[in-house]
């Protein structure tokens, strides 16, 4: 299953505990599912859980029930819920505070939302119906798509007002209110009631944070043994032209140790080398000793 059909159902475990919080979250269903006028309501999902969750959602939050359940509908495939009755449909829009007798611009109305609880249902009913989340092990991103303009842009204000930074782009015909900074998703997915997603998606983060270090380290550690390799062969490249001018011999006994050495330990970091030394000496005096054999070579 995917991160987000495991996130979905990670939320349909949540209780449907006060009848105001039951509404707001089938209210977040309706402006997010698929069809939602004075004639239908249609919500089609692949997610069984969700499907099971909704007609208990409706009956608490409204009092009716579904005309079309997706009966006989299990494993794989879409189950519809359908209703058609016009009493039904009246209901859920007196309830929701529209005015039938207009045309219904569809847009949040932010006295049902008032309480975090009700914003935090809203949000998870939106989830559910018009949601998806990437596995984090791939990459960030978390949205919420309907084809009612206002209610997207009114979704968007209502996250800002509880602290989210939401983005916006219009995708074949659907608005998409969405995120990718993973802290925000985190948050966001707990806020709706998925902890255990949130910390999944923690935990994908931690890894891939330390999967980034690990290459870093691996990649700083294979430019810095290039870079012993590349000195130690100037360094070896002079000795080399100071024995064929007959220089060697003349050299102080410091710089004629530090020859031997160095030809001894060819593969030896400055530090590795310096130690070889008796008694030891610090790097930066076997580095200014080498970086003499190299100016007697030039000259």
């Amino acid at each position: 299953m995917s991160f987000s059909g495991d996130a979905k159902r990670e939320l349909c475990r949540d209780g449907l505990q006060r009848s105001c919080c039951a509404r707001a979250e089938a209210y977040g269903v309706l402006l997010y599912c698929n069809t939602f006028t004075p004639q239908e309501i249609r919500i089609i999902t692949e997610n069984e859980e969700f499907a099971q969750r909704l007609p208990r959602l409706f009956q608490r939050a409204f009092h009716v029930a579904f005309d079309r359940l997706p009966e006989g509908e299990s494993g794989r495939g879409k189950r519809i819920l359908q209703m058609t009755d016009r009493e039904k449909l009246s209901r859920i829009i007196d309830a929701l505070g529209y005015d039938p007798r207009q045309n219904l611009v569809l847009h949040i109305n932010f006295g049902l939302l008032e309480e975090d609880c009700c914003r935090a249902a809203f949000l998870r009913g939106a989830f559910l119906a018009g949601g998806s989340a990437t596995d984090p092990g791939k990459r960030y991103h978390l949205e919420l798509a309907t084809s009612h303009a206002q209610a997207s842009r009114e979704l968007d204000t209502l996250l800002r007002d509880m602290g989210y930074d939401p983005k916006s782009v219009m995708r074949g015909g659907y608005q998409v209110t969405y995120f990718k900074n993973s802290r925000q998703i985190e948050d966001l997915l707990t806020a709706m009631g998925a902890p255990v997603a949130a910390m999944e998606l923690m935990n994908a983060k931690v890894e891939k944070d330390l999967r980034n270090d690990v290459n870093r380290r691996v990649n700083c550690d294979a430019a810095n043994a290039g870079k012993v390799v590349d000195a130690a062969q100037e360094q070896l490249e002079a000795i080399s032209r100071l024995y064929e001018r007959g220089q060697v011999e003349a050299l102080p006994e410091k710089l004629k140790e530090t020859i031997v050495l160095r030809e001894a330990y060819p593969e030896l970091s400055l530090s590795e080398l310096a130690a070889e030394f008796d008694p030891p000496i610090s790097k930066s005096c076997l580095n200014h000793r080498l970086r003499k054999l190299v100016e007697l070579s030039r000259l």
